[in-house]
């Protein structure tokens, strides 16, 4: 059960759970049965499927924090064997430009927004140093920024981290 204390994790799609390296040799185009806007993209044959209850296992909550939006929870989900999750929706900010010109993300006001002041972890290909010390000055509670390599996508070995994390800088409460 979600409770208003627990960590969220921000979860991208594009780079962690689809990496762009390349294809595997067994890759397959998706089924076209679904019509939704990202159902065709063929880079979905990268998910790694194995991935999803490993994501479950994560004593936090998770959240789509990603460009596909509510499309996370119809097309990826399914392929994690995930529940649909909260959606981050990203508003039109007028001060974008000025966070690029001081080399933060475009995401990272609205993460630290959305948390509300809970401890999180961010999940991303896109994050910087810039990133992790405006989050470290402007965020009350412990705050991992997770960089994942987008050419190889989230690994299991990674999970040992954001596990420890979980269990030392914001335990479950």
């Amino acid at each position: 059960m979600d409770t208003p204390h627990r960590t969220l994790l921000f979860l991208d799609v594009d780079g962690p759970l689809i990496p762009f390296g390349a294809a595997p040799a067994d890759h397959q185009k998706p089924s076209t049965a679904d019509k939704s806007p990202h159902s065709t993209n063929p880079l979905l044959t990268r998910v790694d499927p194995t991935l999803g209850p490993l994501l479950s296992d994560l004593p936090c909550e998770m959240v789509w924090a990603t460009t596909w939006l509510h499309e996370a929870n119809h097309v990826v989900c399914p392929l994690l064997g995930l529940p649909a999750l909260a959606v981050v929706e990203w508003p039109d900010r007028t001060d974008h430009h000025v966070d690029e010109w001081f080399g933060l993300h475009w995401k990272t006001r609205t993460l630290v927004e959305w948390s509300a002041g809970r401890p999180f972890i961010w999940v991303d290909d896109e994050i910087s140093d810039n990133d992790q010390q405006w989050v470290s000055r402007h965020h009350p509670e412990p705050a991992l920024l997770f960089r994942v390599d987008p050419r190889i996508g989230l690994q299991h070995s990674d999970f040992a981290t954001l596990t420890e994390w979980l269990a030392t800088a914001a335990p479950s409460r």
